[in-house]
């Protein structure tokens, strides 16, 4: 059972926009900014390049948002970096790191530069902090928090956001041209919505601000509301095919066919605080996808 009370006095007090690096600050373009196609993101499966991927890289640098700082995984307002689904040492969650390297070697030779709140603007930076560290695998996650804004018309850009994915490979290749890339496709906000809409503890805490961009207002179904979380959805679906096509450019990246956008999560996999970051449980279904499809011989399609 959730503890709703003390969840909603505690973001009450700190501020709903730690949680999910939602805010009101900068500027965007609004619905026309998105891309044409609305179609699934694994509807153009990237070229094999199975003859060079190594499918047990000796080393892992993960890279992204609040979802790899496993932020509101094991208490309130936190981040809690040992359950991440990519460089985590928890037993229950068996992270990506832990999954390829065994516990032991994972604690030296993985690290997480993910920031909570980031959006792909912030990436480049990142990946120029994972380049130093010589890993033979950067894991990617970033994506959410660019369609999770106070407004549609917040979203960033989909040409801006292709601009700092481009640039953040660029950021890479140029420390570490030789590390393997896992690019994990942006989750379905919109699958959050209609799993959460049905459990009144869900609604209220998303009443107090989180990702309003899809998530205000949840029980309205009106035209406007429809339109707005269409509109998001469209926008999740463009930045996928941002990732599937820039990683596909590059010999040495694999996307993951957008395995995470299509993961039928429920409310188990989902944080008991906020109903929005993955719990203990949703971390540890990220690891077992990310090292499926790190581990396969072929890409998935």
């Amino acid at each position: 059972m959730r503890t709703v009370g003390a969840a909603l006095a505690a973001l009450s007090f700190v501020g709903v926009a730690a949680l999910a690096g939602c805010s009101g600050e900068g500027s965007g373009d609004g619905v026309s900014q998105n891309a044409s196609t609305t179609s699934s993101p694994s509807a153009s499966p990237s070229p094999s390049r199975a003859s060079g991927w190594n499918p047990k890289p000796g080393s892992v640098a993960a890279v992204g948002d609040s979802i790899t700082r496993g932020f509101d995984a094991c208490s309130v307002l936190a981040d809690c970096p040992e359950v991440s689904w990519a460089t985590g040492s928890d037993s229950l969650v068996r992270s990506l790191a832990v999954r390829l390297l065994g516990p032991a070697k994972a604690v030296d030779r993985s690290w997480n530069h993910a920031v909570s709140g980031a959006r792909m603007a912030q990436l480049p930076e990142q990946m120029a902090l994972a380049a130093k560290e010589r890993p033979e695998l950067v894991t990617v996650m970033m994506g959410a928090n660019d369609a999770c804004r106070d407004s549609v018309g917040l979203m960033t850009p989909v040409a801006d956001f292709r601009a700092s994915f481009e640039a953040s490979m660029r950021q890479l290749r140029a420390g570490a041209p030789k590390a393997q890339v896992y690019v994990s496709s942006v989750p379905d906000l919109k699958r959050l919505w209609s799993t959460g809409r049905l459990d009144e503890a869900a609604k209220r805490i998303w009443s107090l601000g989180i990702c309003r961009s899809m998530l205000a207002e949840a029980d309205d179904l009106g035209p406007a509301a429809v339109a707005r979380r269409d509109a998001v959805q469209e926008r999740v679906v463009a930045y996928n095919g941002v990732l599937r096509d820039v990683c596909a450019k590059d010999r040495h990246c694999r996307y993951d066919g957008g395995a995470v956008f299509g993961f039928r999560f429920t409310g188990a996999q989902l944080s008991p605080w906020d109903w929005f970051h993955p719990s203990r449980d949703g971390q540890a279904r990220l690891a077992e996808i990310a090292y499926r499809n790190i581990t396969a011989a072929e890409p998935p399609a």
